[in-house]
C-alpha cells in the first residue's frame, strides 16, 4: 500500500489505536510497550502483513527529531531539580565521559570484528553510545519502579541528558567519515561549541520562557500549553542556528522550567505528558515502517555480538571508568550498567548515514536497529527482576512523591483555613504565580469586598482579601502563613 493523502489519517490512526490497544495489555506478558509499538510498525510496513511502503529516511528522520523534542521537553518537565541536585555530578559525568568512553570500546570492538574502517566503527559506537530517554522514562514509569538512594533521579538524568553527547559525536565522526582528509583534531571545537552554546542557550531560554509565560495574558487556559510548544522549537531551532547542541538547550529549558512556578503549570504538565506518549508511538511506528526485516536477517549474527558486547562490557566499562571517582555502591553501579536501554534514538541517528549516502549506510542502519531491539527486549522485560536481585529497589508505598507528582494529584485537600491578608503583608499586589505557594496547598477562592472570585496564576493578592486555602494538613498552613508573611 501507498501512503497518500486520502489514506494517511485513516491508516495512522488505525495503527494509533492499535499500538494503545496492545500496550494495554503488553506488562501482563512483560514485553515493554515501545517494543510492541516498533513491532506494529514492521508489521505494518511493506515486508509485513499490512504492506505499506515507507522508505523515507529523510522523513524520518524530521519525525524523529520533532517527537526528541516533545519527549526530551516532557522528561525535562518531570525532572525534580531537589532530587537531581545530589547526583548533579554523577549524572553529568555519565552522559558525558560515560557516552564517550562507551563509544569508544564499543568502536573498537566493531572494528576488530567487521571490515568497518576506524571512523565507521566509532561511528556506529557513537550512535548507540547513549541511553535512550524515551526508552527509560517510559519503562521505568509505566514499571512505576521505586529505587534506592536518589538511584532513579540518575538514571532519568542521565538518559534525558546524554542524548546530546551522543549526537555530537555521531555528526563528528560521520564528518571524518565523509571527509577522509579531515583528522579527529578538527572536530574538537565543533563538540566544545555543540556543548557550551547548547547548555547555555537551555538556561537562557529557560529563563526567557519562565518571563515570557508569566508575564503574557492569554484569554484562554488552553492557550498556554501552545505557548510552551513554540518556545520549545524556538529554543531548539535557534540554539541549532547559532551552532549549539538543541537537544541539550531544550532538555536544560525544560528541566529549568520544570522547576518555576508557571501560569497554569498543572495543565502544561498535562498535556505534554499526553504528547510524550504520543511522540513515544509516533516515533516507533514511523521507525517501525522504516525497516526492511528481511535486510536485517543478513547482519543479525554481527549484531547481535555487538549487542553482547555493548551490554556486558562497553556499557559497564562507561559506567564504572566514568564513576570511580564517585563514592557509590557496587550494586548501584552494576544496575546504571544495566539500565543501559538502546531504544529510538539510536536508530534515529542512524538515518544520518543513510542520508548522509556513506558506503556502509545500509549496514550500519540494520545493525543499529537489532542492537536497539535486542537490549528493550534483554535489559527492558529485567528492570525490575535485576533490581531486586541487586537490592536496591523499594516497595512502592515508600515511593516517594515529587513537588509535580503533588501538583498533578487529583486528592482532595483535607484540611480548609480562611487567611485574611493585611496591608503590610508580602503577598499584597503580587500575582499567586510570584509567591512560591506550598505545591500541597491552593488558594480555592479568594474573598474580596464580599465577592468571591475564582483565582489563577495571574490573579494579584490586594490588602484585606480573605483567602480560603485547601491543604494536606494542617502543618503546611505554617508553611503558607510564611510565604505569605502574615
Amino acid at each position: 500500500m501507498n501512503l497518500t493523502i486520502e489514506n494517511i489519517l485513516l491508516v495512522g490512526s488505525l495503527l494509533l489505536f492499535i499500538s494503545l490497544m496492545a500496550g494495554k495489555t503488553s506488562y501482563k506478558f512483560g514485553v515493554p510497550t515501545l517494543l510492541l509499538f516498533l513491532a506494529i510498525g514492521m508489521l505494518a510496513g511493506s515486508d509485513g502483513i499490512g504492506g505499506i511502503n515507507f522508505d523515507n529516511p529523510q522523513m524520518a528522520q524530521f519525525i524523529g527529531i520533532i517527537s526528541l523534542n516533545f519527549i526530551l521537553f516532557s522528561g525535562g518537565l518531570d525532572t525534580n531539580w531537589a532530587g537531581v541536585k545530589p547526583i548533579l555530578k554523577e549524572g553529568i559525568v555519565l552522559s558525558t565521559v560515560g557516552v564517550l568512553l562507551t563509544a569508544i570500546s564499543l568502536g573498537t570492538f566493531v572494528y576488530f570484528i567487521t571490515d568497518f574502517t576506524i571512523y565507521e566503527s566509532m561511528l556506529l559506537g557513537s550512535i548507540v553510545s547513549s541511553t535512550d530517554a524515551a526508552a527509560v522514562f517510559s519503562i521505568l514509569r509505566s514499571k512505576n519502579l521505586a529505587l534506592k538512594t536518589n538511584l532513579r533521579p540518575t538514571l532519568e538524568l542521565e538518559s534525558g541528558s546524554n542524548d546530546p553527547m551522543a549526537y555530537v559525536l555521531t555528526l563528528a565522526f560521520l564528518t571524518l567519515v565523509v571527509n577522509q582528509d579531515q583528522s579527529l583534531v578538527s572536530i574538537i571545537p565543533m563538540f566544545f561549541q555543540q556543548m557550551l552554546v547548547g547548555g547555555l542557550a537551555g538556561f537562557g531560554f529557560g529563563k526567557l520562557s519562565k518571563y515570557i509565560i508569566n508575564k503574557i495574558k492569554l484569554d484562554f487556559e488552553g492557550l498556554y500549553p501552545v505557548l510552551v510548544i513554540a518556545l520549545m522549537f524556538i529554543t531548539f531551532s535557534a540554539t541549532d542556528f547559532v551552532g549549539g547542541n538543541g537537544f541539550l538547550a531544550i532538555y536544560i529549558c525544560a528541566v529549568f522550567l520544570g522547576n518555576q512556578d508557571l501560569i497554569h503549570k498543572k495543565t502544561i504538565l498535562k498535556m505534554y505528558d499526553g504528547l510524550a506518549w504520543l511522540m513515544q508511538i509516533v516515533l516507533f511506528l514511523t521507525l517501525g515502517l522504516l525497516v526492511f526485516p528481511k535486510q536485517i536477517i543478513p547482519y543479525m549474527g554481527v549484531g547481535l555480538l555487538i549487542s553482547i558486547f555493548l551490554i556486558i562490557v562497553a556499557r559497564p566499562v562507561g559506567v564504572f571508568l566514568s564513576l570511580i571517582f564517585f563514592k557509590m555502591k557496587l550494586r548501584r553501579r552494576f544496575y546504571i550498567s544495566w539500565v543501559g536501554l538502546r531504544g529510538a534514538v539510536p536508530i534515529v541517528f542512524a538515518t544520518y548515514p543513510l542520508l548522509a549516502g556513506i558506503d556502509k549506510a545500509n549496514m550500519i542502519f540494520n545493525i543499529v536497529f537489532f542492537i536497539s531491539v535486542s537490549s528493550v527486549l534483554i535489559q527492558g522485560t529485567t528492570l525490575s527482576i535485576v533490581a531486586k536481585w541487586l537490592h536496591v529497589a523499594l516497595p512502592e508505598k515508600v515511593k516517594k512523591l515529587t513537588a509535580n507528582d503533588l501538583l498533578l494529584t487529583e486528592n482532595p485537600k483535607a484540611q480548609m483555613k480562611e487567611i485574611t491578608v493585611t496591608a503590610n503583608c508580602f503577598a499584597v499586589n503580587k500575582k499567586i504565580v510570584e509567591l512560591g505557594f506550598p505545591r500541597n496547598a491552593i488558594i480555592a477562592m479568594i474573598i474580596r469586598n464580599d465577592s468571591y472570585i475564582t483565582p489563577n496564576g495571574t490573579t494579584e493578592i490586594q490588602a484585606d482579601d480573605t483567602l480560603i486555602v485547601l491543604a494536606d494538613k494542617l502543618e503546611v498552613f505554617e508553611e503558607v502563613n510564611k510565604t505569605l508573611q502574615i
